[in-house]
């Protein structure tokens, strides 16, 4: 009977044209990792809701590697709550000339990202920070994400207050959320997340 690992790696293999994704084989296998980390860490941090190894690597992790035809060659993210390390670890596994800030609150969920980002072996180019992002200076990004974020309609209106001028956002959202993030961003375009009617990748400037 198939891991849940493998089962993992099956469903990203099977998925991922759907997703406009390519995955090399060390890339697959380095998410895999960080799967398995995943289901270690998750009954105690409660990174992600309890869900099966297919609707893991498509609902959370090719809906999260989505970005990565819309990053540039030596792109530079600044990732708000970045809990489980979605969407920006998957991207930074898949992706070696990537460059991420990784903000996240919580100290046990910080120790988690750092862990994952030394499992995947992004010794550089990848920094976590223990810190509510408006707390922190704001990075020379070109980017900023956010997929998961706690009071996310509460803290959008600080989040592009915050980000560095002519920052490009890419956020994902819901029906509900997708048309508030319309009203506060300019020139957004609209992404539907495949094998999802209610899910949205939402890319746009301040």
């Amino acid at each position: 009977m198939p891991t849940p690992a493998e089962r993992f790696a099956a469903a990203l293999e099977l998925h991922a044209p759907d997703f406009g994704v390519e995955l090399a084989p060390e890339h697959i296998a380095k998410l895999q990792d960080y799967y398995a980390l995943l289901l270690k860490w998750n009954p105690r941090l409660h990174l992600v809701a309890p869900c099966t190894p297919e609707e893991f690597a498509t609902r959370h992790l090719l809906e999260a590697l989505l970005l990565l035809k819309h990053l540039p060659l030596n792109a530079s993210v600044a990732d708000i709550g970045s809990g489980a390390g979605l969407p920006i670890v998957p991207c930074l596994i898949a992706r070696d000339d990537l460059r991420a800030d990784l903000f996240e609150s919580s100290q046990r969920k910080s120790v988690f990202l750092k862990e994952a980002l030394r499992m995947v072996q992004r010794k550089n180019g990848a920094t976590v920070l223990n810190a509510r992002f408006e707390t922190e200076a704001v990075p020379e990004v070109q980017f900023v994400t956010s997929r998961a974020l706690d009071k996310f309609e509460e803290l959008l209106p600080l989040m592009i207050e915050w980000a560095p001028a002519g920052v490009t956002f890419m956020l994902f959202a819901g029906e509900a959320m997708k048309k508030k993030i319309q009203t506060v961003l300019t020139r957004t375009q609209v992404e539907r997340v495949p094998q999802s009617e209610k899910r949205f990748l939402l890319i746009g400037g301040q």
